[in-house]
């Protein structure tokens, strides 16, 4: 397979996960031998997520003047960013000159949010002609990430450091950060929203000694004001590389995590369980989508171990109470790693993007 040039447009919301997965992407692609300008308009967390930034890729800021560079053979917009008109233009201008000057335009994809949902699996691969506006006759391709061999699956680079947790804890025992964990502590990551509902998810965790792991946000600074349950003790997280954070995802035996990039890299990187807090919608449509993923996630699971794990990810999402105790972290353990076998079995999402292109190119 040729190496093509990639541009991936990259808009920043409210949080690191839209950079983190943009970033994973750029850098997975890189590694294949592929040239990747990642256009951003805010790259700031990139000076801790990869402060080495990564083979065959660039960074192009990405303001209200865009420079007016030619478009790649691929282009994708994370997240229906919608790159800018004028850039969009270029593209379409490739198709009109395409039967003279025999070039095919870029094969123009949206990667779009991450689900469990059955519409990701019908919605995968389809065309979506522009009948309109700055790329009118220009193809756009939606591709959904998801969980099934029918969806275009998940980024999996560096995931196979969850395959050895003794030396994600040696590495961790290094750290100067970590000095408040006693390594006879259950070790847990909080990585949460400010809104995770603290008072009930402290009491559970307060039954045996625990060392809970924060990184900075509101939710540190929450947890930092109050006073704690005296078997629970904090250690301060700071900002690590994407590297960094995969391994702290390994050491741990539980992981409460947030979005999208940690939610995907707490599944594949990590042999302890996870809790997931999604990022709330005003409408509600987060309830429908975090049942959706539970159903896969617990298909399998024996019956009352499920019905707590549930309980547990309602209860980080405001959806019910904190269970009195969570669940025993062996039998659970087993079912996540179970499911975690399952999704690295299945074609990485870079690999399954790369072959996508290769049967549209022209």
């Amino acid at each position: 397979m040729r190496a093509w040039r990639w541009d991936l447009f990259c808009r920043v919301i409210d949080n690191f996960g839209d950079a983190g997965v943009c970033w994973r992407l750029a850098a997975a692609l890189g590694a294949r031998g592929h040239a990747v300008r990642l256009w951003i308009d805010d790259a700031s967390a990139l000076a801790w997520m990869a402060p080495q930034g990564a083979p065959g890729v660039t960074v192009q800021p990405w303001d209200d003047t865009p420079p007016d560079l030619p478009p790649g053979d691929v282009v994708v917009e994370a997240f229906g960013c919608a790159p800018p008109p004028g850039f969009v233009a270029r593209m379409a201008a490739r198709m009109a000159a395409r039967l003279s000057a025999n070039t095919a335009p870029p094969v123009w994809i949206n990667l779009e949010y991450l689900s469990a949902e059955p519409y990701v699996e019908r919605s995968h691969g389809l065309r979506s002609p522009q009948l309109a506006g700055p790329g009118a006759g220009l193809d756009k391709w939606f591709f959904y990430p998801g969980f099934t061999p029918a969806t275009g699956g998940l980024l999996q680079d560096g995931a196979a450091v969850g395959d050895d947790p003794a030396g994600a804890r040696t590495w961790l025992r290094a750290q100067p950060w970590a000095q408040a964990w006693r390594e006879s502590d259950r070790l847990v990551l909080l990585f949460g929203y400010a809104s995770l509902p603290l008072p009930g998810l402290l009491q559970a965790l307060a039954g045996q000694p625990t060392t809970l792991l924060l990184p900075p946000g509101a939710l540190r600074d929450r947890l930092q004001a109050e006073p704690l349950p005296s078997n629970l003790r904090l250690a301060a997280l700071p900002h690590v590389s994407q590297p960094e954070f995969d391994r702290v995802l390994a050491a741990t035996d539980l992981n409460l995590v947030r979005g999208e990039d940690s939610f995907v890299r707490a599944q594949l990187c990590a042999g302890a369980p996870l809790i997931w807090q999604i990022y709330p919608q005003h409408d509600g449509a987060h309830a429908p989508k975090l049942a959706a993923f539970l159903d896969r996630y617990l298909a399998g699971c024996p019956p009352a171990l499920a019905a707590t794990v549930r309980q547990g990810f309602h209860a980080a999402n405001g959806l019910a109470p904190w269970p009195a105790a969570l669940p025993e972290l062996s039998a659970w353990r087993a079912v996540h790693q179970a499911w975690r076998a399952q999704l690295r079995a299945q074609d990485d999402l870079c690999a399954q993007l790369l072959r996508f292109v290769k049967g549209r190119q022209g």
